[in-house]
């Protein structure tokens, strides 16, 4: 796997950062590792047992309800797992690992913290793992994620899970109205779509306007980039006051202040799934594994009328995210064969099949591998997305996110450890600007002081 030119030495310098990041958050953190230890415990093992800290969502309390198959396979090996939400576990896995505190052996990351941890030294080369089993295969990953997944061509972290970005739409909706859009529209058509679907109550689309950087920057962040934007020129130079950058911004702020949902700066993924699901709006761009809420006769009154086009295009195209819940081992575990151990077991093939036929084809986690896709039972609940989800997946190129050069990666988020802290910021103008609280200019001005603060760190380093 070919590193973009530059690459490593953006992420080293990146390191740099996440290591002081790291120290410094330490004791800041500390009240929350004692708050949480132990929290969300499902299995315990006592101290011979191999600790697993995961995202409590619903396809990981799948693997964690599945888990007694591993430990009747692996008698010798017990589990213990830490699981919480989103943001405890980013926290507190964050400060264990960049502390090499061991509390944990396996840990679930993704794609932003994936490299920069490598680099670091904290975790563990997985390749030799992969390599010594052909039974795993991990060639039958999608490309895109084992690349977001690798440092200097190996794997340190495995995919469990993984999401791009389309737009969905409500095809009967779009029927009655007469109104159509062509296989690979433009920003431009789906707003004209929007305000002819936008009728009373019913809006015309559903952007998700929340502040956080993966809340309202994740769909924002693709919009910059296919209309030319880039967070900072190949110099760190700030460029959100850019013209680029600011066309797009504005056209995401009027299309949703004009035609799309109610309360939309405090609208997220949740919200907006729920309006595309109960008809309350009639198109809907964010992540691809929305399809689970989307097809579900449980939770949609849609479910098998829902039509999916890739991510709008402008002076860029193929402008969808890349997003993967990965497992990877810290160097400070000092269970590393034992962990490896549930790692195979919970990313391999026979897992997602386990999962088909133990509690059915709707619960697989999707995106991670390409023989997903090719297991029967799975290929007739996909059948109306599956095409869409693997376009995106394998377009999505977070080493080119885009249409001119810039000195980081990633399409949805900047591979950089100051952007949660900067990317949330941003966020905050924005969603201020969706409320009308403020201008789009007045926010972008606010958000450029934060961005040349970032930049000015990196270019001392030059």
């Amino acid at each position: 796997m070919a590193e973009r030119p530059g690459f490593a030495r953006r992420i080293r310098r990146a390191s740099r950062r996440s290591r002081m990041a790291a120290a410094s958050g330490a004791a800041a953190l500390a009240l929350v590792m004692t708050g949480c230890s132990g929290a969300g415990s499902l299995t315990d093992g006592g101290g011979d047992a191999v600790t697993v800290a995961m995202v409590s969502n619903s396809q990981m309390q799948d693997a964690v309800k599945l888990s007694s198959q591993f430990e009747q396979q692996n008698p010798g090996i017990k589990l213990k797992f830490v699981t919480l939400s989103e943001n405890e576990a980013r926290a507190k896995i964050t400060s264990s690992v960049a502390t090499g505190g061991g509390e944990f052996d396996v840990v679930m990351i993704s794609n932003y913290e994936t490299p920069m941890w490598a680099e670091n030294g904290w975790l563990v080369n997985l390749t030799p793992y992969m390599d010594a089993d052909p039974s795993y295969a991990a060639d039958d990953f999608i490309p895109t994620l084992k690349t977001a997944l690798s440092y200097k061509g190996s794997m340190y972290s495995a995919p469990f899970y993984g999401e791009s970005s389309f737009l969905m739409y409500n095809k009967k909706m779009f029927a009655d109205a007469g109104v159509t859009l062509p296989a690979k529209p433009t920003w431009p058509e789906v707003a004209e779509a929007a305000a002819k679907l936008h009728r009373g109550d019913v809006s015309g689309i559903c952007l998700r306007g929340k502040p956080g950087w993966g809340e309202l920057l994740a769909p924002l962040d693709t919009v910059i980039n296919a209309f030319g934007g880039r967070w900072f020129d190949e110099d760190w130079n700030a460029q959100l006051t850019s013209p680029e950058v600011k066309k797009a911004v504005q056209f995401y702020v009027d299309t949703v202040r004009k035609d799309g949902e109610p309360g939309a700066a405090s609208s997220g993924f949740q919200e907006c799934g729920n309006l595309l699901s109960q008809g309350q709006t009639a198109m809907w761009y964010d992540a691809t594994s929305a399809v689970s809420v989307l097809e579900s006769p449980d939770t949609s009154t849609i479910a098998g009328d829902v039509g999916y086009l890739p991510a709008p295009s402008m002076a860029k195209s193929d402008n969808g995210w890349l997003y993967t819940w990965s497992l990877g081992i810290p160097t400070s575990s000092a269970k590393r064969e034992q962990a490896w151990k549930f790692i195979n077991w919970m990313t391999n093939r026979d897992y997602i099949k386990h999962v088909a036929d133990t509690l059915g084809a709707s619960h697989i986690p999707p995106g991670s591998r390409m023989s997903t896709y090719e297991l029967p039972a799975y290929k007739e609940i996909s059948a109306p997305f599956a095409d869409a989800t693997l376009s995106a997946m394998t377009t999505a190129d977070q080493l080119k996110p885009t249409l001119k050069p810039v000195p980081y990666t990633g399409i949805q988020f900047l591979a950089i450890p100051e952007f949660q802290d900067l990317g949330t910021r941003v966020s905050q103008q924005i969603s201020a600007a969706i409320a009308g609280q403020i201008s789009v200019d007045t926010a972008l001005e606010q958000s450029q002081k934060y961005a040349e603060t970032v930049g000015k760190t990196y270019q001392k380093e030059r």
